[in-house]
């Protein structure tokens, strides 16, 4: 049972509320939607302040990935509507950040920290918000009201002071950027980083500042678009405008990030990755992806790592970097829209999109 329900004043006397959809390849749009009930004692229901587009969102619905429809956005900073009976941590009205996997906090692989992997809430595509029945059937973050499982465990508040179009953009982009660059440079304090092409539009130039951030003696970024480039360059990156094919290798550089989405991209990178340096993929590759290099990485000892970004497990670390202002998510360009423009904004070109209430 439901405790501690507020209905905020726009939803008085409401009993339909509404969600921007995936429909169709190359399609959204608003879609009335019955108003959620709370079911789990552990959960609670959201209401959404400001919602950033992943990197993933455009080219996932302009070419129709998943099954629709379904609501979309899964980066999202919210208020807290209504917790379960089990709910102790988490309060009515906080403003709170979701991770944008969902996770128990209680199974095995949460337990070890592992929680992208939760046992709960397997999915095709892995657990997530908006990504539909891929993702697990849990609703998208562009909508007025979502529900959210285990609040005390997945939740985090927000601190004070930092703007929700910011914070929006920390779930999902800056942890994959930070999982990419932050782990290898606690490891290797101070280490060169090589950023390879910009699949992910803004993941790739949030590595930048978050390598800047974390004391990276140099940042290096090779990318095909004047563009980005610029943008690169203005963050404080040793840039290199790339054109043509991938060459075998670029300089090595111990910590390097393949963000080409591109097989001989990957490869390139990999090549590029000094003696025993490890190598991230940040960019998602749809096809196979031979040749890999694996006598170049054996006789090496370069380690290659690739998988979601963990959100639950490294959003504390991000947020307390930008709350300390050693980390800044709105130094790359990011294009701010009111809520109700949402439809006309979703498939529209954009470093980094933020619908903001």
């Amino acid at each position: 049972m439901p405790c501690n329900r507020v209905r905020p004043p726009q939803f008085e006397g409401a009993v339909v509320l509404r969600q921007l959809a995936y429909v169709k390849a190359g399609r959204v749009e608003w879609q009335d939607v019955p108003e959620p009930e709370l079911t789990d004692p552990a959960g609670a229901l959201l209401r959404p302040l400001a919602v950033a587009r992943c990197d993933l969102d455009l080219p996932m619905v302009l070419a129709g990935t998943f099954p629709a429809p379904f609501a979309v956005g899964h980066e999202f900073v919210a208020e807290v509507l209504s917790v379960g009976d089990q709910v102790t941590k988490r309060r009515v009205g906080e403003p709170v950040l979701v991770p944008f996997q969902p996770s128990c906090g209680g199974c095995v692989a949460c337990e070890q920290g592992r929680f992208a992997a939760c046992h709960r809430y397997r999915a095709p595509a892995g657990g997530a918000f908006g990504f539909g029945s891929a993702g697990g059937g849990h609703g998208g973050a562009v909508a007025d009201v979502v529900a959210v499982p285990s609040a005390d465990h997945l939740l985090l508040l927000a601190p004070e002071g930092i703007p929700t179009t910011a914070l929006c953009t920390l779930p999902d982009n800056l942890v994959d950027a930070y999982r990419a660059v932050g782990p290898p440079l606690s490891e290797r304090p101070g280490a060169e980083v090589l950023i390879v092409g910009s699949a992910a539009v803004s993941i790739g130039l949030y590595a930048v500042v978050l390598a800047a951030g974390l004391g990276a003696c140099n940042v290096r970024y090779i990318d095909r678009d004047p563009e980005r480039c610029a943008i690169a360059s203005e963050l404080g990156a040793d840039v290199h405008l790339h054109d043509g094919p991938w060459p075998r290798r670029f300089d090595r550089a111990p910590i390097t990030v393949d963000n080409s989405g591109d097989p001989e991209g990957l490869a390139c990178t990999l090549r590029s990755t000094d003696d025993y340096g490890v190598c991230t993929g940040i960019a998602i590759h749809f096809t196979p992806t031979t040749p890999v290099p694996l006598l170049d990485m054996y006789t090496k000892g370069v380690t290659f790592h690739v998988s979601r970004a963990d959100s639950r497990r490294y959003l504390p670390a991000v947020l307390d970097l930008v709350a300390e202002g050693k980390v800044s998510p709105m130094s790359i360009p990011t294009t701010v829209v009111d809520w109700e423009q949402a439809h006309r904004s979703w498939l529209e070109p954009a470093i980094k999109l933020v619908i903001e209430r």
